[in-house]
């Protein structure tokens, strides 16, 4: 065996193998698990390796393993909303823990539209990662498909509406909503209007869809008059709010699809001089922090989003471990949780 390098810097595989007496690509096989080795030539490249200190780079090392033990979570907002809205934070702490947990790294990537046209289908491939989480998408989204077409498996926090074949874990945001409207009739509420969220978006969708299962399930059908949407931020929730009451002033309940925007819904109504509930009940969505803390506090439809970014990395491990297998999406429950606002 020949004498260690005296090179300075970090140590090479070329000098791995000079020290142990092999060639590279025996010296390889051996720091990736190869079989094909003699257990003498095996054990003096691990006393190599012991010698010089050697760290075998990993992105080298995920060529010949091809897994980079890397996870990347694409969230298609902007810095302002991810970092702003309390649903985002749950996410990505259930999907960092799960990830923890599982001995894989997590990479945040947030993009909006053309962000993601132009970068992203370079790096969400094979060579950079072993999977994709996608959270926040828009119905026009085409990076469900694009990801697929690299081989790399994906899941996505909200069911597609277009019925992509994709992996998904959602809450059911209908079952939520028409809990919400069914509590309002319950109460006696005659004129229900609704912040809706944005139609393009599949929560927003489902839990307008949620709205109007819940007066069809009274025997109401849908004003359009008392129908407004918002973006799911709290100032698009008071301009909404403020909306309906100019134009239907004799509501007297709204349920909201956030509760961002029922908070916003709620400084509305106190400018207007309604009272809440007496006036106006008020239902939002997602139990979120505020929603214990304003005033008065709000009667909300609980989910947990720690628990669906627990059950996205549960699902796309299922689909790295048996990438051949048909892996069906996921539907969280919810349930209401009742408060002082209606």
């Amino acid at each position: 065996m020949s004498s260690p390098p005296t090179a300075a810097g970090r140590p090479t595989l070329e000098q791995v193998a000079a020290l142990a007496g092999v060639g590279r690509g025996t010296a390889s096989r051996v720091i990736n698990g190869g079989d094909k080795v003699s257990e003498r030539a095996r054990l003096a490249v691990e006393d190599a390796i012991e010698q010089l200190g050697y760290v075998p780079n990993a992105a080298a090392r995920a060529l010949v393993t091809r897994r980079t033990d890397t996870v990347a979570l694409v969230i298609a907002e902007s810095e302002e909303r991810v970092f702003g809205e309390p649903f985002f934070a749950g996410v990505v702490r259930g999907i960092g823990a799960a990830l923890g947990d599982a001995d894989r790294q997590l990479v945040l990537v947030m993009a909006q539209a053309s962000e993601r046209r132009r970068g992203l289908d370079r790096y969400l491939t094979r060579q950079h990662v072993d999977g994709v989480l996608l959270l926040s998408l828009h119905d026009d989204d085409e990076l469900p498909r694009r990801i697929r077409a690299h081989g790399v498996p994906v899941v996505v926090g909200g069911r597609p509406q277009d019925g992509t074949p994709v992996g998904f874990v959602d809450v059911d945001n209908v079952q939520g909503a028409t809990l919400a409207v069914s509590h309002l009739v319950a109460a006696g509420r005659r004129r229900i209007a609704t912040i809706a969220g944005p139609a393009d978006m599949v929560a927003g969708s489902s839990r307008y869809q949620g709205y109007v299962d819940g007066l069809a399930a009274a025997g109401r059908a849908v004003d359009e008059r008392l129908v407004e949407r918002g973006d799911f931020g709290r100032d698009s929730g008071t301009a909404a709010m403020r909306a309906l009451l100019e134009r239907e002033p004799d509501l007297d309940a709204v349920f909201c699809a956030n509760d961002l925007m029922a908070a916003g819904a709620l400084q509305a109504l106190r400018e207007a001089g309604r009272r809440v509930p007496e006036d106006v009940a008020v239902v939002g969505f997602e139990d979120a922090p505020v929603a214990a803390s304003t005033q008065p506090p709000l009667t909300t439809v609980h989910q947990s989003p720690e628990q669906m970014g627990r059950e996205m990395v549960a699902l796309l491990l299922d689909t790295m471990a048996e990438p051949g297998l048909d892996h069906p999406g996921r539907m969280l429950p919810t349930r209401l949780v009742v408060r002082d606002s209606g």
